[in-house]
């Protein structure tokens, strides 16, 4: 199966924050997050298993109750059910994989 990226839809999920699902199958999913600076993600989780790469930005993510600062090229995991977060400290891209997909970001 192929996805152009002129077909990923952009869609606004907070003030400055743009998710655009780039590729899914049934097994896993490809979404990019484009964000302005400053915004936050609250402390959440969800069963699906998450993966990330910072594509460009600076990042402070939390995961289980411990903060860390990523930048390009850093990536991170989240296991399900994990909470975790995120504020951007300026604009950022990220590009995160979900096992299984999301049936919210379809």
């Amino acid at each position: 199966m192929l996805f152009l990226n002129k077909d990923a839809q952009p869609i606004s999920m907070l003030p400055g924050l743009v998710r655009r699902t780039l590729a899914h199958t049934k097994s896993i999913m490809l979404c990019e997050f484009t964000f302005d600076a400053h915004v936050e993600i609250p402390i959440h989780s969800h069963p699906h298993e998450q993966v990330g790469y910072i594509v460009k930005g600076h990042v402070e993510m939390t995961i289980d109750g411990q903060k860390f600062e990523l930048k390009m090229g850093d990536s991170y995991s989240a296991p399900p059910n994990i909470p975790h977060g995120a504020f951007t400290l300026e604009p950022t891209i990220i590009v995160d994989a979900f096992y299984p997909p999301r049936e919210d970001y379809k």
